[in-house]
């Protein structure tokens, strides 16, 4: 063993074997030959067995890139497998041309002017495509004249740690996204491309399980192929349906080894051929509250099982599918609350003003026609009065149901408030007489008896109708026309329909 003082090593380096054989390296004092020289320091190194023992990649090279040294860390990450054979190549041998390449001209720099590189991060691909992630230093190898003969290099392989971090910052950039509102399809579709892009020749899905129903729908596949996708849209969970339908039944994990011999694909087997999946694993996504929203699942054209790497990021992904439709599903519910009657379920004034006025601008600009009818129970407090509140909570609902069997998809029927409703009618083939018609049958719909606590009651209406745009132009101008018009229909007697301006019928 060489004596590390002989080399003016202060004692303090030499504790540590790497920092003191960096000290060596750099302080060599060889003949004229550049390659001759570093192949003497090559052999003056006496310590190979333990810097085979260290994680870290040490190497030698000389002015044209070639390994003069490398220990068994540097092997290991190559074709070769052993640092002795890496002696003599160069990274164009080991790494594809582009990483060769760039490697080559930051080493290039290093031995041109001397400076080392310390810290820097490598983004290294290998032939057989994998990825690694090294921080290297590198340090001009000078002999006793200042000529710089080569460089030493020492890099630490910090990809698991990259990983981590990317995997953080992606966990982060996922639920700042759920934070600013983003749409629950972007975060998903986020959500599936971070997982796909730190895995390998596997696809990723999220199914929503819809609700109330147990049907799986479509969430998002970025990458999955859109037959299959169609497919398997609204499949019904059970005991024994693939790796999503049965995870979701079972409410715990479901990772299939080998669809082509695994029972639960007997009745999917044959679809999954045909798309190339021989093994498919999925998790259900769980809401707060417990309940099943879902599941997200990995494909892999290969019979395996899942790496702990796709165990990790299945993990992570269905916690933050499951804070990103609970949150979705619960602005929803605000949303619908905000805007719709809690008693009957239908669109309330707020939400009125804003779909009149659309129907009133598209009505201007393709010249239709459009009818809004104004609806008064007649005499509804005797109902309240006589049966009580819950009786004539269970009458609204009942009246507010049969009145959205008698629109159409186009036309809008809210809750104004207490007994009194509205209906706006717009379509293309608008026709006021026919409106009369369908307004004289919702009228015969709403005096059908209704059945409460064992007791027959009967609700009337008084209806009153205006034209856009002979009423009126605004959504407030319309309806207080066909406002004034009910109130005419009550004072001829109820149990009517007035048109604005018209006779009553």
């Amino acid at each position: 063993m060489v004596n590390p003082a002989s080399y003016g090593v202060p004692s303090a380096f030499t504790t540590d074997p790497l920092e003191e054989l960096c000290s060596r390296l750099l302080r060599i004092s060889t003949e004229s030959d550049v390659d001759l020289e570093v192949a003497l320091v090559a052999r003056e190194i006496e310590t190979r067995t333990l810097l085979d023992q260290l994680p870290d990649f040490i190497y030698v090279k000389d002015r044209r890139g070639r390994f003069v040294f490398a220990n068994a860390a540097a092997g290991r990450n190559s074709k070769f497998h052993n640092g002795r054979d890496l002696v003599g190549k160069t990274d164009f041998d080991i790494l594809d041309k582009e990483t060769a390449a760039e490697l080559f001209a930051v080493e290039q720099q290093v031995m041109s002017t001397g400076e080392a590189v310390e810290g820097r991060e490598e983004r290294i691909k290998l032939t057989d495509g994998r990825i690694l992630w090294l921080t290297t230093s590198k340090m001009p190898l000078r002999n006793t004249d200042g000529q710089i003969v080569g460089l030493v290099g020492i890099s630490r392989d910090i990809t698991e740690r990259k990983r981590q971090d990317d995997r953080r910052h992606g966990h982060a950039r996922l639920l700042e996204m759920i934070a600013r509102g983003q749409p629950l399809q972007s975060v998903l579709d986020a959500l599936v491309r971070t997982v796909e892009e730190e895995l390998d020749d596997v696809i990723a899905s999220v199914l929503f399980l819809e609700e109330g129903t147990n049907r799986l729908r479509h969430g998002s596949a970025t990458r999955m192929p859109e037959a299959y996708v169609r497919l398997i849209d609204g499949i019904e969970i059970g005991p024994k349906v693939g790796s999503c339908g049965t995870a979701a039944w079972r409410r715990s994990p479901v990772f299939v080894k080998d669809v082509l011999t695994d029972p639960l694909w007997d009745d999917y087997r044959e679809l999954a051929i045909t798309f190339g999946f021989r093994s498919c694993w999925s998790t259900p996504i769980m809401g707060a509250d417990g309940r099943v929203l879902g599941t997200f699942g990995l494909y892999s054209n290969s019979p395996r099982e899942p790496t702990v790497l796709e165990l990790e990021l299945t993990a992570m992904a269905t916690d933050i599918a499951g804070i990103a439709i609970d949150r979705a599903r619960a602005e929803e519910r605000i949303q619908h609350m905000a805007h719709h009657d809690p008693l009957t379920g239908l669109p309330n004034r707020a939400l009125f003003w804003t779909q009149f006025g659309r129907a009133l601008h598209e009505g201007r600009r393709e010249g239709r026609k459009i009818t809004v009818a104004y609806i008064d129970l007649d005499n509804f407090k005797q109902i309240n009065d006589t049966l009580g509140h819950a009786a004539g909570d269970e009458v609204l609902r009942t009246l507010a149901s049969r009145m959205s069997n008698c629109i159409r998809v186009s036309d809008l029927l809210v809750r104004l408030g207490g007994d009194e409703f509205a209906i706006v009618f717009s379509n293309l083939n608008h026709d006021e007489l026919g409106v009369l018609r369908r307004l004289q049958e919702l009228r015969s719909a709403i005096s059908r008896p209704i059945v409460v606590e064992e007791t027959s009651v009967t609700a009337t209406c008084s209806m009153g109708v205006a034209f856009f745009p002979q009423d009126g132009d605004t959504p407030e101008a319309l309806l207080a026309r066909a406002d004034r018009a009910m109130y005419e229909a009550k004072d001829q007697g109820r149990d009517r329909l007035r048109v604005a301006g018209g006779e009553g019928i």
